[in-house]
């Protein structure tokens, strides 16, 4: 491996570590922030998996066209871009990073951008969307199970929330509200993956899963 690849994993490796320890919504906006330019190559050098198993659930599940969306915790634009060519013409973007949201812009691909932080009361009318995505999100250091009764909210009777929940947060926190919300008729699990590692060119990282619910 050349060097300076073994620098650039380096610095991908503290900025992902440094990410998932840390504590205040505004700690992790900064972090994100002074990630934002190279996060599309470290993410794809460490074989980022979550943004192509979102977007099959996804696809499985809702109809090419379906509008709007929302890309809850969007980055840099990865999911959106994809949702695009996938045939799902107008995607919102939300993220807590200024940065990363102007490296969504930049894609071309979003009827709107939101700065705003999952985890408590969304600015969003009930039923607003026809579907929502959230990769990455709900993950050491980001959201917990506080972020889905919002995401439930604002997404229509009949739409599609997939998701990807890191196995530190499965259990038992977020399988027993899934189960909860499920057991409440607020959702329908549709779709559960077998646990899997979402960059495997990463080492020692912790399994993650990826769900699809139907807003009932």
């Amino acid at each position: 491996m050349a060097d300076g690849t073994k620098v650039a994993d380096k610095q991908h490796r503290g900025a992902l570590g440094a990410a998932y320890a840390a504590q205040r919504p505004e700690e992790v906006a900064a972090l994100y922030d002074r990630w934002a330019g190279t996060y599309d190559a470290d993410m794809s050098a460490a074989g980022y998996r979550h943004p192509t198993i979102c977007l099959a659930l996804l696809a499985r599940h809702l109809p090419r066209g379906a509008a709007p969306l929302l890309d809850a915790g969007a980055g840099t634009g990865l999911i959106g871009e994809w949702l695009n060519i996938a045939g799902y013409p107008e995607v919102e973007a939300l993220d807590i990073s200024q940065g990363m949201l102007d490296q969504a812009a930049r894609k071309g691909v979003y009827s709107a951008l939101h700065r705003l932080a999952l985890g408590s009361g969304l600015p969003f009318a009930d039923h607003a969307y026809a579907g929502i995505v959230a990769a990455g999100v709900f993950t050491s250091g980001h959201v917990g199970t506080e972020g889905l009764d919002e995401l439930i909210r604002i997404c229509r009777p009949g739409g599609v929330i997939v998701l990807t929940v890191k196995n530190t947060l499965w259990e038992p926190g977020f399988a027993a509200r899934i189960a909860e919300v499920e057991a409440q008729g607020s959702v329908t699990r549709l779709e559960e993956t077998r646990p899997y590692v979402s960059m495997p060119g990463e080492t020692d990282t912790v399994p993650s899963r990826c769900l699809a619910l139907r807003v009932r």
